[in-house]
């Protein structure tokens, strides 16, 4: 039974952790956070990489690295887009029991489905956020984010699990990848 759920926890469309909040208000919103390693790798070159580059330049992303490599979906995200891809981080994903993660790893189709769940059509740089918005993921679903009145950034999911945006504006060539500290959970 929790095996299920896992599964429908992971179909998203990719990233988060528990990295700690960063400050996303006003300025701080728009710019990436220079302490996280994405960040810095993704701000470091001349040509922008695709959404999956970003996040294999950063040892912090190799859990989901891994679990877009077993869904299968690195072409289709390394494609034109744009996207915007909330990335749960290897602590994000730790959270998960390991004989389940190791489970959902095996299921390319469950997998695929709660990466989907992780990202939406288009680019959203953290500029463009408003108070509180809904946005449709590749998987279907909807999310629901919110800035909040200290200028932390949520995330909510169809479940009514709340993550928190802890670094935004990972630029790529093909849209915008922000961090979160936890994985996101379509409908069960």
């Amino acid at each position: 039974m929790f095996h299920r759920r896992s599964v429908r926890m992971f179909s998203a469309a990719m990233l988060s952790v528990a990295v700690g909040v960063s400050a996303l208000g006003g300025s701080a919103l728009a710019s990436s956070s220079s302490s996280n390693p994405a960040a810095v790798a993704a701000g470091s070159e001349k040509k922008p990489k695709t959404v999956v580059a970003v996040a294999k330049s950063s040892a912090d992303f190799s859990t989901l690295v891994k679990a877009v490599v077993a869904a299968k979906l690195v072409k289709a995200l390394s494609g034109k887009g744009p996207f915007t891809v909330f990335a749960p981080t290897n602590d994000a994903f730790a959270a998960i029991p390991a004989a389940d993660l190791a489970s959902l790893l095996a299921d390319p189709q469950a997998l695929g489905d709660i990466l989907k769940y992780h990202v939406v059509p288009g680019k959203i740089l953290a500029k463009d956020l408003q108070p509180t918005q809904t946005v449709k993921t590749l998987q279907g679903e909807e999310l629901t984010i919110t800035v909040n009145d200290d200028g932390t950034a949520t995330i909510t999911d169809a479940n009514g699990s709340t993550v928190n945006i802890t670094a935004t504006d990972l630029k790529a060539k093909n849209g915008v990848v922000h961090v979160i500290d936890g994985v996101l959970q379509p409908a069960a």
